[in-house]
This record gives C-alpha cells, sequence and structure tokens, in this order.
C-alpha cells in the first residue's frame, strides 16, 4: 500500500512555537490546512504567512473544550477543504505550574482536562467518520513528560488523560487504517524557529519547534508495517536519568 500522504490536515491548539511549526511544515509538503485556536488575532496573522506560499488555509477561532464550537469548525472544514486526513490534538490549558495542590481552583482544574482531554476527545470523534470511510488517516496527540510522571497537577492530570485517550483511540482504529500515535515532548520549547538557546532554568537546550514538527511529520508518513504507538522526543543535555 502507498506510504500515507496526507491532503487535509487540521493542527487543534496553534500558538506560536509548536503550533505554526507544525502549520509551516505540513504547508510545505502540500497540506491544506485548519487552523483552530482561541486567538483570532494571532490564527490570521499565521495564516496570511502560509498563504502566501500558496496553501490553502482555514483560521478558525475555536474553543476546542465547546462541543458547539468543535462541531462547528469541522463542518466548515470539510465544506471547503474536505474530510480531514491528518489531526493534531495541540492544545492544552495548564494553569500556573507552581501552584500548590490546595491552592487550585476547581474551575482551573476542570479547564485543564476540557481543553486537554475533552477538546482531543471532540476533535478526534470529529475526524474519524471520515478516516474510517478512506480506511486511512492519522490522529496524533501532543504530549509531554508530565503524561507519564507527576509534575504540575492540573497540567500532568490532564496529560495523563490525553495519553489514556490516545491508547485506547490506537487499541480501536489501528485494525481499521487510522494510525494513532502520541508524543512525548520533554524539554522547554523555544518560540524561535531560527536558532537554539539555553533554558535557564535547567541549562538544558531547549527544543526547537521546526526540529519537533520534522518529527510529526514522519510520524504520519510511517509505512503501516511499522507504526509507532509512542515518541519520545528531548533535547541534548536533558536529565534523561534524574
Amino acid at each position: 500500500m502507498p506510504i500515507f500522504t496526507p491532503d487535509v490536515a487540521v493542527i487543534a491548539g496553534v500558538g506560536s512555537g509548536l503550533g505554526a511549526s507544525l502549520a509551516r511544515r505540513f504547508a510545505k509538503e502540500g497540506c491544506q490546512l485548519a487552523l483552530l485556536a482561541r486567538s483570532p488575532d494571532f490564527l490570521e496573522i499565521l495564516a496570511k504567512e502560509i498563504r502566501n506560499s500558496g496553501t490553502k488555509v482555514l483560521a478558525i477561532p475555536t474553543d476546542i473544550a465547546k462541543a458547539a464550537q468543535v462541531d462547528t469548525a469541522f463542518k466548515r472544514i470539510r465544506n471547503q477543504l474536505g474530510p480531514v486526513d491528518l489531526l493534531v490534538n495541540n492544545a492544552s490549558a495548564s494553569g500556573p505550574f507552581d501552584q500548590p495542590f490546595v491552592e487550585i481552583e476547581p474551575a482551573s482544574f476542570a479547564r485543564g482536562w476540557q481543553v486537554g482531554v475533552l477538546g482531543s476527545f471532540l476533535c478526534s470523534q470529529a475526524v474519524v467518520p471520515d478516516m474510517l470511510a478512506k480506511d486511512s488517516g492519522c490522529i496524533l496527540f501532543t504530549g509531554a513528560t508530565s503524561s507519564v510522571r507527576g509534575g504540575a497537577i492540573t497540567f500532568s492530570t490532564a496529560k495523563f488523560g490525553m495519553r489514556g485517550l490516545a491508547q485506547a483511540l490506537a487499541r480501536e482504529l489501528w485494525p481499521k487504517g487510522i494510525h494513532v500515535a502520541h508524543i512525548i515532548i520533554d524539554g522547554v520549547i523555544q518560540e524561535n524557529e531560527n536558532h537554539s538557546t539555553d533554558d535557564e532554568r535547567t541549562a538544558e537546550l531547549r527544543m526547537n519547534p521546526a526540529a519537533i514538527a520534522e518529527a510529526y511529520w514522519g510520524l504520519a508518513r510511517q509505512d503501516r508495517s511499522a507504526w509507532s504507538l509512542e515518541l519520545d522526543l528531548r533535547p541534548q543535555r536533558e536529565k534523561f536519568f534524574e
């Protein structure tokens, strides 16, 4: 069977770091794009940049934690671009990382889950029927070290939930031709693609979002005979064994 080549890609959760780099990388490969985020101003700036390269891009302000907004967004995507081949669940909402457990507000905790887990569920559910109809497709989840070990309470529990969702979806959808994979990002992502910097807090190399996006594209393009369920990405000098 030929290598999977997506035509329509959706990035749910687009900021100036990894989300923007994913959009640029997918556009370079000829994908039509839909970009979802709550910031309409940034979305339109990025969309305009990518359109200048000749790529068709929809910038759709969306709170992915709200089912009605997700439904509206994906109806528009389907009508204007066609069925989705590639989805990246890239959104997260964590609240303050250093906030003590007893000070976390229930609404803040719930928001982390609503964006990271419910949002990923809603976006995935919106694309799976079309992927099943074609016997192909790819859904990628942006995880973190916190998805395999504890850290900040709100962020960690949401990332654990995303990882569980990814594994459960893979179990159901892999036999039906849909590749589901979870990516553990173990490091701080820099916002500028053009040069690497050190993280002042840890003296570790910050992760270049363009390099991460390259790994996502390779993951999406894997041959069916050798799919990955999970991929670890970490910078040089990361304290791997500590």
